[in-house]
């Protein structure tokens, strides 16, 4: 056999295209305009709202500096101001006081502040005449009774009339003070009278026994522990506190006599502690009118112009007392802790 000895001819492989996984050694291409424009706007952005807040901050802060002076300068304004109807004083006018709230010692319509009311109008050359402007359920006998004195005293000294007028109440204390004024005008539907006296009060000693409690009051003196809610009534004790009642109440009688003399119509009832309307009050001689204040300023006093002197605390004397009641308690609360480290 013959074998054919040429020699095979072997065909080239074909090109093949670069493998894709090498294709991050190709240089990059280099940014293109609009995307540094795009960076350099959001910078620009970013600085403006920066400036915008800067603004916004600088502002408020000037809007609260503001706010701030102007508070101060309307509590400076308010210290001087006293209240009133009018702030003249000039021209011939109706001088108020007004007898609002409870009457007290540590209230608006305390002795004190209502007698330095009535002076400074009393001593006003341009007021023609006093009205006491009442609205009050009442309160201490003893600080009405010093009022009474006092416009009683002042009327006497000055020659000028007083008038009293009674808005939606005049009873008890308020009532003992409306009887210093030479005429009482009151609306018909206000409530006047409650010429009275009571001392109230609590009793729990019937509770402590039913809990068990018991109570330990030592005293040096018999009378000490007068009407101690805690233990039970003394007879005699109760008929002291009546007695006193009685003469306080008597007192108010005569203070009522005085006053209204024979425009009184007296009763059974007028001194029991009832109270009336303005028109029954008329009809029962405890008032003279009706009449609001501008009717008394306007038809009876003939002075149209109405200036208020009642005392009021001011917003700086608010202020400073309840300053100095937080100061005061500071000071308290302080020496109790040294006085407790001491210990």
């Amino acid at each position: 056999m013959t074998t054919d000895s040429t020699p095979s001819i072997e065909k080239p492989a074909p090109e093949q295209a670069p493998s894709p996984a090498f294709a991050h050694d190709t240089p990059s291409d280099p940014p293109l305009a609009s995307d540094m424009n795009w960076e350099r706007e959001v910078l620009q952005r970013l600085a403006m709202a920066s400036l915008d807040e800067q603004k916004k901050q600088r502002w408020w802060r000037v809007f609260f500096r503001f706010a701030w002076l102007f508070l101060v300068v309307a509590v400076l304004l308010l210290s001087f101001y006293k209240g009133g109807v009018s702030s003249s004083v000039s021209s011939v006018h109706t001088a108020v006081v007004q007898i609002k709230g409870e009457i007290a010692s540590d209230s608006e319509a305390s002795a004190d502040s209502v007698i330095a009311a009535l002076r400074s109008a009393f001593e006003e050359d341009s007021a023609k005449a006093v009205v006491l402007l009442i609205n009050s359920p009442g309160g201490s006998p003893v600080q009405a009774g010093i009022i009474n004195d006092e416009v009683k005293r002042l009327k006497a000294l000055h020659q000028k009339p007083v008038y009293a007028v009674i808005e939606e109440m005049g009873a008890s204390a308020a009532y003992y003070i409306a009887v210093s004024a030479d005429t009482i005008y009151v609306d018909k539907a206000s409530i006047v009278g409650s010429i009275g006296v009571l001392m109230d009060g609590f009793g729990f000693n019937g509770l402590m026994d039913k809990l068990g409690i018991e109570r330990r009051l030592l005293t040096a003196g018999e009378n000490k522990g007068f009407l101690d809610p805690f233990t039970a009534e003394s007879k005699s004790q109760k008929a002291f506190a009546l007695s006193m009642l009685e003469q306080i109440h008597q007192q108010f009688i005569a203070v009522v006599r005085e006053g209204r003399g024979k425009r009184l119509h007296e009763t059974p009832e007028i001194f029991s502690g009832l109270f009336w309307s303005g028109e029954q009050a008329i009809s029962l001689g405890l008032a003279d009118e009706l009449g609001s204040l501008d009717y008394v300023a306007r038809e009876v006093v003939k002075a149209e112009d109405v200036v208020d002197y009642t005392h009021r605390d001011n917003v700086a004397e608010r202020l400073a007392k309840r300053f100095g009641a937080e100061m005061g308690a500071g000071v308290v609360k302080t020496l109790l802790q040294q006085n407790h480290l001491l210990k």
